[in-house]
């Protein structure tokens, strides 16, 4: 997975290709119970991470049509 510390932000990009690798690897199986429940958490992580990127991408968009030209 990643060998990032717990505090460093991800941009929107490099959490949803890690959330991609953690999709593969719980899809291919093989995995303990212990490590597939960790492998389930940091996917929850990072797909947050991912709605809150998108999620503030969209507010920035809006506040930016709603700005009256000058």
């Amino acid at each position: 997975m990643s060998d990032r510390k717990p505090d460093e932000r991800l941009s929107y990009e490099q959490a949803r290709a890690e959330l991609a690798q953690v999709v593969e690897r719980l899809e291919a199986g093989g995995t303990s119970l212990e490590e597939s429940l960790a492998l389930w958490e940091r996917g929850e992580r990072l797909a947050a991470d991912c709605q809150r990127a998108l999620d503030g991408a969209r507010a920035r968009i809006d506040t930016a049509r709603s700005t009256p030209e000058s």
